[in-house]
């Protein structure tokens, strides 16, 4: 999976979302604007992090292991279980 670039900072985040509050967006395809980058950051559970493709790629995400979303990138997240997480927006 991708790495941040150097250079980038953080200029936004969402809110903490849950299992049942994530945004329905959030859990179908979707992408971020030309360049700006993710960081999906899980502060308690687990979620994936998946890129369509082909090929299709699954990360899972856990506390302490965030998934960096590159500018432009189709992607989603599928949530089983309970989770509290954040996304974090860099430019």
């Amino acid at each position: 999976m991708a790495e941040l670039p150097d250079g980038v900072s953080k200029y936004s985040e969402t809110p903490e979302f849950t299992q049942d509050t994530v945004p329905e967006k959030l859990t179908r395809h979707h992408d971020t604007k030309d360049g700006t980058w993710g960081r999906l950051v899980v502060l308690e559970g687990a979620l994936t992090y998946v890129v369509p493709g082909p090929p299709e790629e699954r990360q899972d995400v856990t506390p302490g292991s965030p998934a960096i979303i590159e500018p432009k990138l189709l992607h989603y997240v599928a949530i089983d279980g309970p989770v509290r997480f954040k996304v974090e927006f860099l430019k």
